[in-house]
């Protein structure tokens, strides 16, 4: 068993959780891998787009592989627990290497549409790579819960860190050289940092004995908090696509950046005594704040301000998904725990996938006033869902 951390000599927590044996190595390349969960689907828009002038069919053949990555996901993350990180990861990464290198050519060499779609959905057996990160952070402090609150902190501000970086490297290199480059780079980004991750072997947490326990799902509590994450889901979903529609895409940065600075602050705060009210407070908090976009388009029009309430409106994101986390952690067996945050993040992109589908429609049919209305009332739908729910675990 991994020794608890040890203290450093630095005051800071962040500083103190990456000086643990082993911690620095496995971050890294987990970092690595997961870079390019921001850039490969805008990578596959432009590209596609560019070759087929059709955003349409762009969006049609990435919506595919959301659909695709949701069903195949959990099954995943079940043979990772079952079989171990570094046995499982590795093929399923190969697997999204060769589908995302198909798809490449595919849209190259100007093959038939199909291929697009077949391509694309082979990268749905991407593993979960920050539930991995998790997983391991969960296993080096277990009984340490201020140590596993700041790391949940740090992995969430990693993500959204990610998604600030990813689509704007995308950009770039599909602009600056050429349209596959995107694609290109992020493919082998994701296999170099997942062999990287998975060469670790002494933080991988040990393969548990198999057992017929029951789905996750099956768990007091966990039906509620997995709607949560859908409704959060949609929260990020619509905010995403109306913002695209209103002002571009360059603007979401600050909601990220909002939401990255605001988790690694909430990371360097005491755990929650109670977690399920601190939950509560967190996605009123986003209820709240997510209505900060809908006031300013709808009484300013200004761009500064509506820059400047996404900033805000990022700061309540991250320590709810933080709390959401660490309640998934807490309700889910440690021989699940893969398969536990992985459903996790499917219900936050079967979320996305609406949000998306509903902003986009209103902003198409009543306008952008109309489309911000969307991320609050999915906040307070979350709010209502866990309030609900959570009482009887």
């Amino acid at each position: 068993m991994l020794q608890k951390t040890p203290a450093s000599p630095a005051g800071n927590p962040y500083l103190r959780l990456l000086a643990g044996p082993g911690a620095r190595a496995f971050t890294a390349g987990n970092l690595i891998a997961r870079l390019p969960m921001g850039m490969l689907s805008v990578s596959a828009v432009i590209m596609i787009a560019g070759a087929h002038d059709s955003y349409a069919l762009a969006g049609a053949v990435t919506a595919t592989g959301l659909a695709a990555t949701a069903l195949v996901a959990p099954w995943t993350a079940r043979l990772v627990d079952r079989y171990g990180q570094a046995r499982i990861a590795v093929p399923a990464t190969a697997i999204a290497t060769l589908g995302s290198l198909a798809l490449l050519l595919c849209v190259h060499y100007d093959a038939p549409v199909w291929t697009l779609f077949a391509a694309y959905a082979a990268t749905a057996t991407t593993p979960n790579t920050g539930g991995m990160s998790r997983a391991r952070w969960a296993h080096m402090h277990r009984g340490d819960p201020a140590t596993l609150h700041t790391a949940n902190s740090f992995e969430q501000a990693a993500d959204e860190l990610c998604f600030m970086l990813g689509p704007v490297l995308a950009a770039t290199l599909c602009g600056a050289l050429f349209p596959e480059a995107g694609t290109l780079t992020g493919a082998v980004l994701l296999m170099t940092g997942i062999l990287i991750f998975a060469a670790q072997r002494a933080t991988e947490p040990p393969v548990a004995p198999r057992t017929h326990a029951a789905s996750p799902l099956r768990t007091p509590g966990m039906p509620a908090l997995l709607t949560a994450f859908l409704a959060t889901g949609a929260v990020f979903g619509a905010l995403e696509i109306v913002s695209i529609a209103h002002v571009g895409g360059a603007i979401l940065a600050l909601q990220a950046g909002g939401s990255c600075l605001a988790g690694l602050l909430y990371g360097a705060l005491r755990p929650a005594v109670d977690i399920r009210r601190r939950l509560l407070l967190c996605l009123t908090g986003m209820t709240v704040l997510m209505s900060l976009p809908l006031i300013a388009v709808a009484t300013t029009g200004s761009l500064l301000v509506l820059a400047g309430s996404l900033l805000v409106a990022g700061a309540a994101t991250a320590p709810t998904m933080v709390t959401v986390m660490t309640l998934v952690q807490r309700l889910t067996p440690q021989a699940q725990l893969n398969e536990g945050m992985t459903l996790s993040a499917t219900a936050l992109i079967g979320g996305v996938a609406v949000g998306s589908a509903v902003g986009g429609r209103l902003v198409e049919h009543s306008g952008t006033v109309a489309g911000y209305a969307v991320p609050m009332c999915a906040a307070a739908l979350a709010l209502v869902v866990a309030a609900a729910g959570t009482r009887r675990t």
